[in-house]
């Protein structure tokens, strides 16, 4: 996590598979899942990371999917900011989210289900998973706000 009474800066991927002009049911996200022991939930939220200083959001995006699952990003696109303000494990967060549209490069990455990675000493998991889940409610993306970007 970061510093009490810090504000970070995070760039994250949206990746999506299927038809992006058809929006249609079968389409899915890749996403990483985590979960909030205090609440006792799991959710999940676009794969990124923090913007150094000195580095822009772009370069972090490339660097955090190269760092953390070996991948490539092209077709990138920057879509908005979202501001999220949230409580995990107990303690409170505020972040700035700088949120890009990518594709891989590798399509390998299309066919996977599921990637296990490190972030730092925690192991976490990437998946594919439909995003017509996260509108109907059954699983929880955060922030919520990001929904407006599937």
């Amino acid at each position: 996590m970061h510093k009490p009474g810090e504000i970070r800066v995070l760039a994250l991927g949206l990746i999506r598979q299927g038809d992006n002009a058809k929006r249609t049911q079968g389409e899915r996200t890749f996403i990483s899942q985590g979960y909030d022991p205090v609440k006792q939930q799991t959710f999940y939220r676009a794969m990124g990371g923090g913007v150094d200083f000195g580095e822009t959001s772009l370069e972090a995006l490339q660097r955090e999917f190269q760092e953390e699952i070996q991948a490539e990003l092209t077709n990138i696109h920057y879509l908005g900011c979202i501001e999220n303000i949230f409580t995990f494990n107990g303690k409170q967060g505020h972040e700035i989210l700088q949120i890009y549209q990518c594709d891989f490069v590798d399509p390998k990455f299309y066919q996977l289900e599921n990637l296990v990675f490190a972030e730092g000493e925690r192991q976490k998991t990437a998946l594919w998973v439909e995003i017509s889940r996260f509108k109907s409610g059954e699983l929880k993306l955060v922030p919520e706000q990001f929904l407006e970007y599937l």
